[in-house]
């Protein structure tokens, strides 16, 4: 039985995270999810790549001397041109099983946010030119998300998209296949990690790394306290400041959630100005359409209900909302009614 992968015309769309880089082959599917983070070693002044995306991640804050972890991207985009081409040729050549299975590069879409300027822009497209695709086409993350979740995005019907990604929120209102406004702050997964490593260091004078920060996050991270006052716990380990010792401590949801109320307000605040601007036929549609959420930080315990509040529109969170930005870009690039939303690099 032939691979797969072995078709050198297959496209390839990459949802390139701030935090996650996840790669969707068409006719295929996800084929990778992993962090965007990469691992570089340099012996006798020269740089080579150790490692990329799952165990780079394992490295972060942990890598002897001559080794360092790099996250490449900032705020959704491209803060390493070199480093970023590197972690490129890595997933292209996952995508396709190897780097001999295909002769010319793969059609490659990929996601953007949609503030980012001309030269952010031109530095996504010159690294993933130069990581090997043929031919690169670019699609803003609110269409690409909205498209991966299932909203009517061809049709003559207003609907609403918030992707909460790694590096910002995008937060995208779509009609006849075009986004009608959309809106993008620099608020995301990351800043609600260093959110909390700020809170811990504030309240018990305790370092704590981003993969712990992200840890707690994870276990216990809610956007509102919880009814008994207190709700989950979890232990967290750091080095105290004050006797440079490690140390050790136990956090409750109550506290996470207090730590994480500024970057959930600026989150609502972005929604609410992107309704103030709807245009008034579209936003009609959005209240019976309501709101859907994507990205990792849609699945933050009571995000969800903190913005319904706000808003007083009915909001759903996607089916595998981490993947939906990379299903939509890639579907854009299987069905012809779609390849509209697909722009020019």
């Amino acid at each position: 039985m032939r691979s797969p992968f072995s078709f050198s015309s297959r496209g390839v769309a990459i949802d390139l995270g701030t935090a996650n880089t996840v790669v969707y082959v068409c006719g295929v599917g996800i084929v990778a999810n992993e962090p965007s983070v990469v691992a570089l070693e340099t012996r006798d002044g020269v740089r080579k790549v150790r490692a990329v995306g799952d165990d780079a991640k394992l490295m972060l804050g942990k890598t002897p001397e001559g080794v360092r972890t790099i996250r490449p991207l900032r705020s959704g985009v491209i803060a390493d041109l070199e480093v970023a081409e590197e972690m490129i040729k890595h997933f292209i050549r996952k995508a396709h099983g190897g780097p001999r299975r295909f002769t010319r590069g793969p059609e490659v879409a990929i996601c953007i946010p949609s503030g980012a300027t001309s030269v952010e822009r031109r530095a996504i497209r010159d690294a993933v030119t130069n990581a090997g695709a043929d031919r690169v086409s670019l699609i803003e993350e609110p269409m690409a998300a909205a498209i991966g979740a299932g909203l009517p995005v061809a049709d003559p019907i207003g609907s609403m998209v918030v992707d909460i990604g790694g590096g910002t929120t995008e937060v995208g209102v779509i009609s006849l296949q075009g986004l009608a406004f959309s809106r993008s702050t620099r608020v995301g997964g990351d800043r609600l990690d260093d959110a909390i490593a700020s809170y811990v260091r504030r309240n018990f004078n305790l370092l704590i790394g981003e993969g712990t920060a992200e840890r707690v996050k994870l276990e216990i991270g809610s956007a509102v306290r919880p009814g008994d006052g207190v709700g989950l716990t979890t232990r967290v380990r750091g080095r105290d400041v004050g006797r440079g010792m490690p140390a050790e401590i136990v956090l409750n949801q109550a506290q996470v959630a207090e730590a994480l109320a500024e970057p959930v307000n600026q989150i609502v605040e972005v929604v609410r100005s992107a309704l103030e601007n709807t245009q008034p036929e579209i936003a009609a549609d959005v209240i019976d359409q309501g709101i859907t959420m994507t990205g990792g930080g849609a699945l933050l315990r009571g995000i969800d209900t903190i913005i319904q509040d706000s808003t007083g529109l009915p909001v759903r969170i996607a089916d595998d909302p981490m993947s939906c930005v990379a299903l939509g870009a890639g579907r854009s690039l299987e069905e012809k009614v779609l390849r509209g939303a697909l722009q020019a690099a």
